[in-house]
């Protein structure tokens, strides 16, 4: 079998790859054998601003521009609800809170998505006694239902491979590489937290977060927008909620822990005050990078691999953006944007 490429992990980034590989008529096989599962449990919320700081994420504006385009077309294609768009309110903890507010919404990208009004309605259920700020143009994307219901569709298109990938079956020939049956033009490797274990590209320095999050159900609580303390709660429909996440540096695994619920449980009773119940606990490994940017290019000595990787905690915004970047630079020759290009790390 000959094909264009091989793309190994179909994660959100092997998503927006595939899709381009799709409106460009070329040919690939796909290597997922479910063992990342970060785009998964991700909360897949996409939101321009990071509330910690009141200050616009990396290229947010421009990535959402292309991502919420990319999310429609899937959801006409796959014929499913992929985007629920909500309004975000942040819970103001003191009167600095407000100040930074105030000055942060001034700013010219900032501006598009902050309301300069402070709000200081009572929310039933809610603790806010500084009051809160909103974001407009916030959303989520059903991150789970994609992936499984993109799986589907690439499996009925017969070009899913459901098995491990062995990068010892790997050949690389002059204008080409091979692997068991199939020969391609390129391979490309999506493979989250797994590169870690791909002997081409571990040298590179993906970190790996563990993050948690919880599903509760709280009937009393009746909000439609997605609330951000020091944990966001997000509305699922019928009194569900997911709440999250933490942030482990130490643990790789993928197995909940009483100790990130137990996190979780703490930081959730200081911001909604109704009862609740816990109906699900989920965790994954987000693939991040030291310096917060995607791990992006082609490998530094076989030039026929290359690897799209590194998307952290806004892979959702992301990850159309920097899939057609790479599929430029490999289709048509143009230049990565240097702050994703993996050269950054070539050491003399």
């Amino acid at each position: 079998m000959a094909v264009d490429y091989i793309i190994v992990g179909l994660g959100l980034s092997g998503i927006a790859f595939t899709e381009l590989l799709l409106k460009n008529n070329k040919s690939f096989m796909v290597f997922e054998d479910d063992s990342q599962v970060s785009s998964v449990v991700a909360g897949g919320v996409y939101n321009p601003v990071i509330l910690k700081r009141f200050t616009p994420a990396w290229n947010g504006h421009k990535q959402l521009q292309k991502a919420i385009p990319f999310y429609q077309e899937l959801e006409e294609k796959l014929r499913i609800k992929l985007d629920y768009k909500f309004t975000t309110k942040k819970v103001f903890t003191n009167v600095g809170d407000e100040n930074n507010w105030f000055i942060a919404s001034d700013k010219p990208m900032l501006s598009y998505y902050m309301d300069p009004k402070i709000s200081k309605e009572k929310i039933k259920g809610i603790i806010g006694d500084y009051g809160f700020g909103e974001l407009k143009g916030t959303g989520r994307v059903d991150t789970p239902l994609l992936v499984n219901s993109y799986k589907e569709y690439i499996k009925s298109l017969k070009s899913l491979i459901k098995e491990a990938f062995d990068y010892s079956k790997i050949q690389i020939l002059e204008d080409k590489v091979s692997y068991d049956n199939i020969t391609a033009k390129r391979i490309v490797f999506s493979e989250g937290f797994g590169l870690k274990k791909n002997p081409f590209f571990n040298y590179l320095p993906l970190n790996g977060t563990k993050g948690e999050t919880i599903t509760i159900y709280a009937p009393e609580l009746q909000i439609d927008f997605l609330l951000k303390g020091s944990v966001f709660i997000m509305p699922l429909g019928d009194n569900k909620y997911k709440v999250g996440a933490t942030f482990n540096w130490t643990d790789k695994t993928s197995i909940p822990t009483e100790e990130g619920r137990k996190e979780l449980e703490d930081k959730l009773q200081k911001i909604i005050a109704v009862p609740y119940t816990v109906i699900e606990q989920s965790a994954g490994i987000r693939p991040t990078v030291k310096d917060r940017r995607p791990l992006v290019g082609k490998h530094p000595k076989f030039s026929k691999l290359a690897v799209l990787n590194g998307l952290g905690t806004r892979g959702v915004m992301i990850a159309p953006t920097v899939a057609e970047n790479l599929y430029n630079h490999l289709e048509k020759g143009e230049e990565l944007d240097k702050e994703i290009d993996i050269k950054r790390f070539l050491t003399d």
